[in-house]
């Protein structure tokens, strides 16, 4: 790990500058995200009638447009202003907006200066005012939202289309926020983007003010753009990061849990991609791709063992019509050599390299989550053992979560078990991280912020 050295008390001062410091809500709320969150949405507080109805009746008259078709459906309430005095969310948001080049976009693009002069001359509790400065903050948070969510040039392979990031509307923006538990703690917490998102963000204000250099403050921006495309927390979804090879999995606003991974070998990366886990496979057999069936298993029969004693089994193909073969019909001197491939498929087992159970989101690179028998593997410091897929620290306890309920015990070979609702899956790479030591970045296994690519 190569660290960008800050001293740790220029650290925590950092957390606390102005438009830098995010307050931990109890609950982070819903985002804005491509997948429909599985979490009932909570409804929205009662605003204090009293209060709040002369500023209603003045953003009546003053709405317009897209701003008056949001205003229109909620009765005109405020939402930056439920008590009829604007919230503590509105100076949040002029700080984000303030920062926004951390976003990469320009704070001019809000007109912030005459933003600011709303909420200043709004402070008076002035219907009118206040009711002005509403609507000026509306469409600037429907706009900030909308330009950093917008999708990017991340290299990420979409399985399904509906993962795809999309340009958003300004009402849909603001109609998710207004159905917030707590708006203040929404904006607080910018619930609208992934929690790494959010954690980038903070670590590329921090690499800016300690004046590090501008190659390392591009890397984090990468790793802002990667994390950019995530959704956010009230979106039931998994988030595996090859790079640190960490999985976490998020719903109802708040992460629900993480652990431990082992992510593919420099040689065989786990790709930046995104699927639907549809399915989970108990018991599963292991296709052995060619070469590992030339390196690791001919050799062993062409010493002595049997195929059988082996647990694999000769496959015609891996066709779902694929017939078992006789192993001594094989050359295996031949598959030694390379000269001829061979299907083979390992029984299963407690040795079986998918362990208890896989979970499928179908692709044609042959990549999916599953449980394994090497859990030493777990306490690397760097887990970049695998062929590209994902193996698991804690299977069960996945999939606990996946499905509601524990996975059951089953004898028979590949058990399909089908999700009540598939789940999200982000496969991604984040090297950029904070230390004691200061900002630095884990190891780049993969070479992608080396070449400046996605």
């Amino acid at each position: 790990m190569r660290y960008f050295r800050i001293p740790l008390l220029i650290l925590l001062s950092l957390h606390a500058s102005a438009g830098f410091s995010r307050p931990k809500p109890a609950a982070k709320p819903k985002a804005v995200a491509q997948a429909k969150p599985t979490a009932k949405r909570p409804s929205p507080p009662a605003p204090d009638s009293a209060a709040a109805k002369p500023v209603a009746i003045e953003i009546r008259a003053q709405a317009r447009g897209p701003l008056k078709s949001f205003y229109a459906g909620r009765g005109f309430w405020p939402l930056w202003a439920s008590s009829g005095q604007l919230g503590p969310e509105a100076d949040t948001l002029l700080d984000d907006l303030a920062t926004a080049r951390l976003d990469g976009v320009d704070p001019q693009n809000y007109d912030l200066d005459r933003l600011k002069q709303s909420v200043a001359k709004a402070r008076d509790g002035k219907p009118a005012a206040v009711a002005t400065a509403e609507l000026a903050l509306s469409q600037a948070f429907a706009r900030y939202v909308t330009d950093i969510r917008r999708p990017t040039g991340v290299k990420m392979i979409y399985l399904d289309p509906g993962l795809k990031p999309k340009r958003l509307k300004p009402v849909a923006v603001l109609r998710a926020a207004a159905m917030q538990t707590s708006f203040k703690d929404y904006v607080a917490a910018m619930g609208w983007m992934s929690p790494q998102y959010v954690r980038l963000r903070q670590l590329l204000a921090t690499a800016r003010k300690a004046g590090m250099a501008d190659g390392d403050q591009q890397r984090i921006r990468l790793n802002l753009d990667r994390a950019r495309i995530l959704p956010g927390p009230w979106t039931r979804h998994i988030v595996v990061d090859a790079a640190s090879s960490r999985l976490w999995y998020y719903q109802g606003g708040k992460p629900q849990g993480e652990m431990k991974v082992v992510t593919g070998m420099t040689e065989t990366q786990t790709p930046m991609l995104a699927g639907m886990v549809r399915y989970a496979i108990l018991n599963p057999y292991w296709m052995v791709p060619p070469d590992l069936a030339q390196k690791r298993v001919a050799p062993k029969v062409l010493a002595g063992e049997s195929l059988q004693s082996l647990r694999y089994e000769a496959r015609t193909d891996w066709s779902a019509s694929a017939t078992t073969i006789d192993p001594t019909t094989i050359d295996w001197q031949a598959v030694a050599d390379g000269h001829k491939k061979v299907w083979l498929r390992q029984l299963p087992g407690g040795a079986n390299a998918m362990g208890k159970v896989k979970f499928m989101f179908p692709n044609e690179q042959g990549i999916y989550l599953h449980d394994t028998p090497k859990k030493e593997l777990m306490a690397e410091s760097e887990r970049h053992f695998s062929n590209g897929c994902v193996r698991l620290e804690d299977a069960p306890r996945l999939g606990k979560w996946l499905l509601g309920k524990p996975l059951p015990a089953v004898k028979q070979p590949e058990k399909a078990i089908v999700l009540a609702r598939a789940v999200p899956v982000y496969l991604t790479y984040f090297t950029a991280t904070a230390t004691e030591k200061g900002v630095g970045f884990i190891k780049d296994a993969y070479g992608r912020d080396g070449k400046m690519k996605n």
